[in-house]
């Protein structure tokens, strides 16, 4: 018998259906093994030793590989096609030998970048060894961030309120979005005005704008303010009162190239512009259709490979791809030989292939059925730009015109599509000022009359037009995963996680689609930037991913990799450690005028803060918290100042109760008395008195509501809950029985119940806890067959293995 390893339940059911009978399919359920997650699981003092431990969730997998090997001849891993899977069939191949379990057994790495019938059986029929270039590649990867994390974390966390942890690629990727923000804050706007017009001939209107002075280009800041460009239009209209003369026609005919095929990078960009998608469903649904969709006769992989850099098309499926351009567009489509792409990216893995169907025979719409949503929308983009790589270009007929107007020249232009080529598949978007949109020209054709040179057109109207120029967009998804390929910062494997982990870490947040650097991803990022430069510098962070491709080469010792970044990097932390001090992160605004006290900004643990005066004073700071939407890095000192005007006396309620307004633990807030009432959407900085006994008075009646029946005498009462009736009397809480009318129930019947009841936040989890100790217990006793001894080691819970996280 052959045992077959894969990463995902979902691979196996592909390819049992291309495997015969004599091939047992496993699943991994990804990785098996990990560093130990604790201090010195990497050892520099060992060349660089790694502590591993197996993955409690993968405990119970792996002994079910384990008793299907025990049946096997042959062992085939087939993990995916990359370093990180090349890890995985080695770290289950170092649990089996540890187990001294491969003797007898022959042990293959295949591997295969579609599934398919072809593919898997070339693979089983061609099998290799496991690559230890790739292999000392991953752990050389996995050794760094570990390394960079304990090493920077925990000076974070001393250092920077509020910083959680620091990574060694996704801390250049916050300083990206951190320093886009920064340009944008640091962006004057200037004005600057346009001449548009309309101009007609025959009844066919056309526009134009203002092109040259004098036979000199008008540039973007030539005409500044109102009144020049109010006197430029005045001077157009009073010379075409006669008419405007054509005085050059120029006539082009343009070609467009079709996109390459996609890769990682460009497949995420183009979902996140034309599907909405992030990064991280666009592997996830990617995977799926990589792995396998039931088509009706069983599953069948859609996809190539999703995790690649390569733009590399295999010769056979460049064939198949032309055969059905010309069968769907007509042979004039097809160019007359197959275009041939090659990566720019620096360190492309050519071997692997771009992103395709594995069959350009199944259309979309042939197989529509058997796709969810989100799942024919991605296959639909794949399919779309595969076959558009392989079509004619575009030919498109462009038009310029100049119009002589005095001594003012406009300009209009117009195209037309010629031959629509491979537009009739696919067009490429692109992030363009802030919006995605598609590329000028893309089914958006602008024709003009034909005009002929020294004729008169005639001018209908001229209008200025004011205009401001805007700072540089903020990145959104697409174009944070192009920047950080364009500087060579992270691999088509990691995109989708450094994008994960700065929201997951709460650095950024998505805003409208774009990114927007937190309070505390900023403190973080100077913070870095500051002390640890060399370690969030771009041209480092890809020189060494250059360094880790070259260990996957068999080009450079992994050891001697690690030992030329540990040995620095081990120096700074522990000079940082000494010299550096939390007040570092503060910014000061500038000093209180009643106290003469310095006013700062700092980073806390549950976000910003304004502080009035310091540790070191005899009294104790003040604090306030920063009001939503307020920064950091923006609030000013009188906007700071404000923050300590509350609580705010507000007067008093009709019973001549003091009302307050302000911020506590649990948020914005009116006080009344001894009581509280929350506000939900009103500002406690300008809120009313009229506004915060409304308040009370909705309070007070939701209180009231909330009263079943009192025992004022001995404080007990009978309470509406979220979850149904309760008994209180301040110190413990106890459901009323589904049984029992809450109503009806007498004084002595409350305290029978409170009696029986936990106190506050203490026995609920260890009446659990004993509940389900018993619960395990009697399972355990239950399954004990007759006659078998028990052993007194407990056996370890099963664990759900879970599919590998992308």
């Amino acid at each position: 018998m052959n045992l077959v390893i894969v990463e995902s339940p979902a691979k196996s059911r592909t390819l049992k259906k291309f495997l015969g009978r004599d091939f047992e399919i496993m699943a991994s359920y990804g990785h098996i093994r990990d560093l130990v997650p604790k201090e010195g699981s990497v050892d520099p003092d060992r060349d660089f030793a790694m502590k591993y431990a197996l993955v409690e969730r993968s405990k119970a997998q792996v002994n079910k590989i384990i008793a299907a090997l025990k049946k096997a001849d042959n062992l085939y891993l087939a993990t995916d096609p990359d370093r990180e899977g090349e890890a995985i069939s080695w770290h289950l191949c170092e649990i089996l030998k540890t187990k001294k379990l491969l003797t007898g057994i022959n042990v293959y790495r295949i591997a295969f970048h579609e599934i398919t019938k072809n593919a898997v059986q070339k693979a089983v029929a061609n099998p290799r060894a496991l690559s230890e270039q790739l292999i000392n590649a991953q752990q050389a990867r996995r050794a760094l961030d570990y390394l960079v994390g304990f090493g920077l974390s925990p000076l974070l966390w001393r250092k920077v309120p509020g910083g959680s942890s620091a990574g060694r690629v996704q801390s250049p990727a916050l300083r990206m979005i951190v320093e886009r923000e920064e340009q944008i804050e640091a962006f004057e706007s200037r004005e600057y005005w346009t001449i548009d017009a309309v101009l007609s001939k025959d009844g066919a209107t056309f526009p134009a704008s203002l092109h040259a002075i004098d036979d000199k280009k008008v540039k973007q800041f030539d005409i500044a303010d109102e009144k020049h460009a109010h006197e430029v239009r005045d001077a157009i209209r009073r010379h075409a009162a006669d008419g405007v003369l054509v005085s050059k026609v120029e006539k082009k005919e343009r070609k467009r190239n079709p996109a390459p095929p996609f890769t990682t990078s460009t497949l995420q960009q183009e979902a996140v512009r034309k599907l909405g998608f992030s990064a991280a469903k666009t592997m996830r649904v990617a995977q799926q259709l990589y792995e396998g969709i039931d088509l009706g006769s069983g599953s069948v992989g859609l996809i190539t490979y999703m995790r690649t850099d390569s733009l590399t098309l295999a010769a056979e499926a460049v064939t198949e791809i032309r055969r059905h351009v010309a069968a769907i567009f007509g042979e004039q489509r097809l160019p007359k030989a197959p275009r041939i792409y090659k990566a720019k990216t620096k360190n492309a893995q050519e071997a692997h292939e771009a992103v395709r169907p594995t069959s350009a025979a199944r259309q979309p719409g042939d197989i529509e059925r058997y796709l969810s949503r989100e799942q024919l929308q991605l296959y639909t983009l794949v399919w779309k730009r595969t076959v558009a790589c392989q079509m004619i270009p575009a030919t498109l007929d462009t038009v310029s015109v100049d119009l002589r107007c005095g001594n003012y020249t406009l300009r209009a232009t117009g195209s037309t599509v010629k031959e629509p080529g491979f537009m009739l598949a696919y067009t490429e978007s692109k992030d363009d000022a802030g919006t995605a949109r598609k590329r000028s020209g893309d089914n958006d054709e602008k024709k003009l009359p034909p005009l002929k040179e020294k004729e008169l057109v005639e001018l209908q109207k001229a209008d200025a037009g004011q205009h401001f120029t805007e700072p540089p967009p903020r990145y959104s998804e697409a174009s944070l995963v192009k920047a950080l390929e364009e500087y060579g910062i992270g691999r088509p494997s990691t995109y989708a996680s450094i994008i994960s982990t700065l929201q997951n870490r709460k650095y950024a947040e998505l805003v409208k689609k774009r990114f927007v650097p937190t309070d505390t991803g900023r403190v973080v990022n100077s913070f870095l930037t500051e002390h640890f430069t060399r370690y969030v510098d771009y041209e480092f962070t890809a020189g060494l991913e250059d360094e880790l491709d070259e260990i996957s080469r068999g080009e450079r010792s992994w050891t001697l990799v690690m030992r030329e970044f540990w040995e620095p990097f081990k120096t700074l932390i522990a000079e940082k450690k000494e010299n550096v001090s939390r007040t570092d992160v503060s910014r000061i605004l500038g000093t209180d005028p009643k106290s003469g006290k310095p006013v700062s900004v700092r980073p806390g643990r549950y976000g910003p803060y304004a502080q009035i005066g310091t540790r070191e004073d005899e009294e104790k700071p003040k604090v306030a918290g920063l009001r939503p939407g307020q920064k950091r890095e923006t609030i000013t000192l009188e906007e700071a100042l404000k923050l300590f005007e509350l609580p705010r006396d507000l007067g008093k309620t009709h019973e001549g109760e003091p009302v307050q307004a302000g911020i506590g633990r649990f948020g914005p807030f009116v006080k009344y008395g001894s009581k509280y009432a929350s506000i939900k959407e009103d500002d406690p900085h300008t809120i009313t008195l009229e506004r915060a006994l409304e308040i009370i008075a909705a309070k007070e009646k939701a209180d009231a509501e909330k009263i079943i029946k009192v025992f004022e005498a001995e404080g007990i009462r009978i309470l509406k809950g979220r979850w149904g009736p309760y008994v209180t009397n301040g110190e413990k809480n106890a459901r009323v029985p589904k049984d029992r009318e809450a109503s009806s129930l007498s004084l002595e019947a409350c305290q029978a119940i409170l009696a029986e009841a936990p106190a506050k936040g203490k026995s609920r989890t260890k009446a659990a806890e004993k509940k389900t100790s018993r619960k395990r217990a009697g399972k355990s006793k239950s399954r004990t067959k007759p006659g078998v001894k028990k052993t007194s080691k407990k056996k370890a819970g099963k664990a759900r293995p879970r599919d590998r996280q992308y």
